[in-house]
């Protein structure tokens, strides 16, 4: 009998792109002896190494790099198969992994899952809440939403979801004593609460006259997650440029107040990331689905 299953190609193929069986081992719900057990099985039915192990280093030998392209192509087409036939009653089901900027995740995404789950009771969300670009082979995941202006991995499929406004805001009693602001150059003169991890640093970048101004700011506050400048923003700390995901509810409960509207940035847009564009499973496919929906809806 073959010791050639799809249990044994999904291990290889999990150690090849976690570059470990403890990490693979993870992934699959199995031990990292289970793990190897199944790769030396599959090696041995085979006959020949598949990897080059030393005790710091993994690789693939020349007969590996063939068989791990097999190997995706067979367990992703099993993986299909599995889905057309677990949803021909229209029905997502299983686990989808999906990777969320975290802000994005706190304050647009979290009040409009619970609608996205009555939906689909037969899934089961696990998310990520990071900034980082995650490797979605190499981590496990089923797609991601990233906001960008664009984005440039070819060997990705970005589906454009929406439009991410930008507003700038500020408490009406940090307006009241700062320095007037009539022109996005008068905020050089204002304490600037910041994105640390903001592609544009200290430059804010707007539009006078139709063309593109970048305004340096400072400030004394700076911080890799947009959600705590929030309380910042309500204590009159200071002003700042951010999504407007972010402050919606603030603006609404005139708790925040815009500025210099009529000068803000294009926007950002919400992408939806998978490795692949074809044979899209159909957990995925109903997950972007939604967000575009609730985007198109979104102010």
């Amino acid at each position: 009998m073959s010791a050639i299953t799809l249990q044994s190609m999904r291990a290889f193929r999990a150690v090849v792109e976690l570059k470990s069986f403890r990490r693979a081992g993870d992934r699959l719900d199995l031990g990292s002896s289970a793990v190897s057990k199944l790769v030396a099985a599959l090696e041995r039915e085979l006959g020949t190494a598949l990897l080059a192990r030393t005790t710091r280093s993994l690789s693939l030998t020349e007969a590996g790099t063939a068989f791990y392209e097999s190997a995706v192509r067979i367990t992703d087409e099993a993986d299909h198969a599995v889905d057309r036939v677990r949803e021909h009653d229209g029905q997502p089901s299983g686990v989808l992994r999906v990777s969320v900027p975290a802000s994005f995740g706190i304050c647009w995404l979290a009040p409009r899952l619970p609608r996205f789950l009555e939906r689909h009771p037969r899934l089961r969300m696990d998310l990520s809440l990071n900034d980082r670009l995650v490797d979605l082979v190499a981590e496990g995941f089923d797609c991601a939403l990233r906001i960008a202006t664009g984005l440039r991995d070819s060997t990705m499929h970005a589906r454009p979801l929406g439009d991410v406004h930008r507003v700038l805001v500020a408490a009406p009693r940090y307006l009241r004593r700062a320095p007037p602001l009539r022109a996005p150059a008068d905020l050089a003169a204002h304490n600037a609460l910041e994105f640390s991890l903001s592609a544009t640093g200290h430059a804010w970048p707007f539009v006078v006259g139709g063309q593109r101004v970048d305004v340096m700011v400072s400030g004394n506050l700076a911080v890799d997650n947009s959600v705590m400048l929030r309380a910042a923003l309500v204590a009159g700390t200071g002003i700042a440029l951010t999504p407007r995901f972010v402050v919606d509810d603030l603006l609404r409960s005139r708790q925040l107040v815009s500025r210099l509207d009529a000068c803000l940035p294009p926007p950002h847009h919400l992408y939806g990331v998978t490795v692949q564009r074809r044979h899209l499973p159909g957990k995925t496919r109903a997950f972007l689905d939604f967000v575009a929906a609730e985007m198109a809806c979104s102010p």
